[in-house]
């Protein structure tokens, strides 16, 4: 009888304690967010004054993880692996309407993974790797200045 308690009573020390459990949860959402520690970067960051160049702040960015806000553009299809980022609600489909009425705001979002589509007033955070430099993307044919790539998001 008294071994089989000494083999429970060390089955039990080597367990996490409901103390231990509380702690690791309540630490785990400031625990992921120092292991991004991103740098934050706005739309009207980008550019120099001109408009013309990326601003030095993003040349020095570039290849880091940041993290933008904005409105997700109206997409295609309802399943996304991309969208556009933009600085202000813009309820026109980018591939929709002329060029004239899209926003010279705007940021190519490439997902990690496929999600939903969100309503595009909603506010949302994006953290991904900054790339700069006129691209076309291959799968989408869409040609941006500005990406995030293997982007996640969160509604704000």
């Amino acid at each position: 009888m008294t071994r089989n308690i000494k083999t429970i009573g060390a089955t039990r020390s080597g367990l996490l304690t409901r103390r231990a459990m509380v702690g690791v949860a309540a630490a785990a959402p400031f625990a992921a967010r120092l292991a991004i520690a991103a740098e934050r970067i706005t739309f009207d960051e980008m550019w120099s004054d001109d408009g013309a160049e990326f601003s030095d702040r993003v040349k020095a960015l570039a290849g880091q993880t940041v993290e933008m806000r904005g409105y997700m553009a109206p997409p295609l299809k309802p399943r996304i692996d991309w969208f556009v980022l933009t600085g202000t609600p813009t309820a026109t489909c980018p591939f929709c309407d002329n060029e004239a009425a899209w926003p010279d705001d705007i940021v190519l979002i490439m997902l990690a993974r496929p999600v939903v589509a969100l309503a595009y007033n909603k506010l949302i955070g994006v953290s991904g790797m900054l790339d700069i430099g006129t691209q076309t993307d291959q799968k989408t044919g869409f040609v941006s200045r500005v990406r995030l790539l293997d982007t996640k998001y969160a509604k704000i």
